[in-house]
């Protein structure tokens, strides 16, 4: 049976689990989160005390994915361990596959492949792992290019999924996010709408596609923000100068939260998103982000950070070139 995307606001938080599944990633100061230790029974842990936590404070939505290293499997085991935990929510997502060999140089950490061959290969991966607790199979990282978009095989095989009761889903990254999402909300299979949910990147130095997640949200589909703290960059201690970045240190400073609170905060307050992904890698960061979705934001506040966000391919383009720690 599928389980619907819902929530109040603190509930609405989920747990993502791109840096907690692999010993390398994008986001800022990870390796002082992480520390020294990567190994796989180090990691498995960590991923064991932050789902633990997070169940604990009300979080019933877990976000993974084929290339997010051994997450999938971190997270089965976590299941298996805890036969009483029936009411999460389980995403994951096909279409990259992890080739960094469990090493934080490793030349390239995972490549796109968003072909059906890809589709059939990960996503019997990923049963064979998640079985039936799987909720939402999501494209990962749709961009104007991917197949997915007019490859009518393709297409037909994500709806075969969705009309076995498993809701199929896309993510967006790039600048142009919106652009993306748009085309998807057009793209119908056996007279019904081939996704039922969305996930994108909004923070705020990034919000080039509000308008557009506004549209999915009132088209029906549910809509899940990631990286809200824009990889690190808005988080407490923060060694990023721009001025965007800066400007909401200052506000945080000033309502005497947590810049990574203030961040999920913003998030959470957009009416058209059902869940706003945490990344969290410690549990005094899943206690943060909870406790940041609670706080309330005063009148203009919200306008006057979003007003101050940074040009999208200026994003995109600095993204692109973080290196993995």
């Amino acid at each position: 049976m599928t389980r619907q995307i819902t929530g109040d606001a603190d509930t609405r938080v989920g747990l993502g689990l791109a840096a907690l599944g692999r010993p390398a990633y994008l986001t800022s100061s990870r390796g002082s989160d992480i520390g020294p230790d990567r190994s796989v029974t180090a990691l498995r842990q960590r991923t064991f005390d932050v789902l633990d936590t997070a169940y604990q404070k009300g979080i019933r939505y877990v976000d993974t994915a084929r290339s997010y290293g051994r997450a999938e499997e971190f997270l089965a085991d976590w299941l298996r361990a805890r036969p009483d935990v029936g009411d999460v929510v389980v995403a994951s997502k096909w279409g990259y596959r992890y080739v960094g060999d469990w090493r934080v140089d490793a030349g390239e950490h995972e490549i796109k492949d968003h072909t059906p061959a890809a589709f059939e290969t990960q996503l019997a991966e990923t049963t064979a792992l998640l079985g039936p607790r799987l909720s939402l199979y999501q494209v990962h990282s749709v961009t104007p290019d991917s197949p997915v978009l007019g490859n009518p095989r393709l297409q037909q095989m994500l709806a075969t999924l969705r009309d076995r009761g498993v809701r199929v889903g896309l993510s967006t990254s790039g600048p142009s996010q919106a652009t993306v999402i748009r085309a998807a909300l057009g793209l119908e299979v056996g007279g019904a709408p081939l996704f039922a949910s969305v996930q994108s990147t909004w923070n705020l130095l990034e919000t080039s596609a509000q308008e557009a997640l506004s549209e999915a949200h009132a088209a029906g589909l549910a809509v899940v923000i990631k990286e809200c703290f824009a990889n690190g960059r808005l988080v407490p201690g923060t060694s990023d100068l721009s001025p965007a970045v800066q400007r909401a240190a200052h506000i945080a400073a000033e309502l005497q939260i947590g810049l990574d609170q203030l961040a999920i905060a913003a998030a959470v307050h957009q009416p058209w998103a059902a869940r706003v992904l945490s990344g969290a890698v410690t549990v005094a960061q899943i206690e943060s982000h909870i406790q940041g979705a609670r706080t309330p934001l005063p009148t203009g506040v919200l306008a006057e950070l979003v007003s101050a966000g940074e040009d999208p391919q200026e994003y995109w383009t600095a993204r692109s070139a973080r290196s993995w720690s």
